[in-house]
């Protein structure tokens, strides 16, 4: 991708400086050996769980990132769909609940799914972007280094598979704060998903947050030091 040379050579610049590594993967059977190790609090998520579904180097991917002392920091996975000529909420209206949050006790018959304007336009190739996990990053926090390591999936989906569009579920909650527009999608749709807890009334909103692939090399485009604050920018301590 001539569009995301520049990125990739700024990103690695940014995580030499934070001292922060990256490691990609297709193992998944690995993948949940170390999110059971070293990140217990979140389980892994449905959609890459490899006793659910075929997963191989054709078709996903998993991202970490650990910081200077080795810790775990973050985590993102991608999984390729062929469409074909069926839209994203037709697919989504059969299958929806084959991509769950990663929480307990959900109610997957009281839960459902409303095509919004965007997935009735989404065919094709699309990547499915999930696993977005960042933990509790001390000094970087509010650096701007979830947007990079953000990208730098994306990046990495686009240079696999190409795909015509790259897409999530999002927590109305998590989107509220910004947290989409931070990672990079241009597009989000609220009311997508409702999930419904066991013995709860309340629903967990989820939106629905795309790329198409025009967008993508666009955002790929645009420079990553207008978004992350370099340590030589961060305030001495007194």
């Amino acid at each position: 991708m001539n569009e995301g040379a520049q990125f990739v050579a700024t990103s690695r610049d940014i995580l030499l400086q934070n001292q922060i590594t990256v490691k990609i993967g297709t193992n998944f059977l690995e993948y949940r050996k170390l999110l059971r190790d070293e990140r217990p609090q979140q389980v892994l998520g449905a959609p890459f769980d490899p006793d659910m579904h075929s997963l191989n180097d054709k078709n996903a991917f998993w991202l970490i990132a650990r910081d200077a002392a080795g810790l775990l920091m973050h985590t993102q996975a991608s999984r390729l769909i062929n469409l074909d000529q069926q839209s994203l909420s037709g697919y989504m209206i059969k299958k929806f609940r084959d991509f769950p949050p990663a929480i307990p006790d959900i109610d997957l018959k009281r839960s459902r799914y409303r095509a919004s304007p965007g997935a009735n336009r989404i065919t094709g190739r699309v990547v499915y972007h999930g696993e977005v996990w960042m933990g509790d990053t001390g000094p970087y926090r509010g650096t701007g280094l979830s947007t990079v390591l953000a990208r730098y999936g994306i990046h990495e989906a686009m240079c696999r598979w190409n795909p015509d569009f790259i897409f999530g579920f999002m927590a109305r909650t998590v989107a509220f704060k910004g947290f989409a527009e931070r990672m990079g999608y241009m597009h989000n749709e609220p009311g997508a998903v409702r999930w419904y807890r066991k013995g709860s009334d309340r629903p967990l909103e989820g939106f629905v947050s795309y790329l198409s692939n025009e967008d993508t090399r666009y955002l790929l485009e645009m420079p990553v030091v207008d978004v992350v604050e370099t340590p030589e920018q961060r305030p001495k301590a007194a």
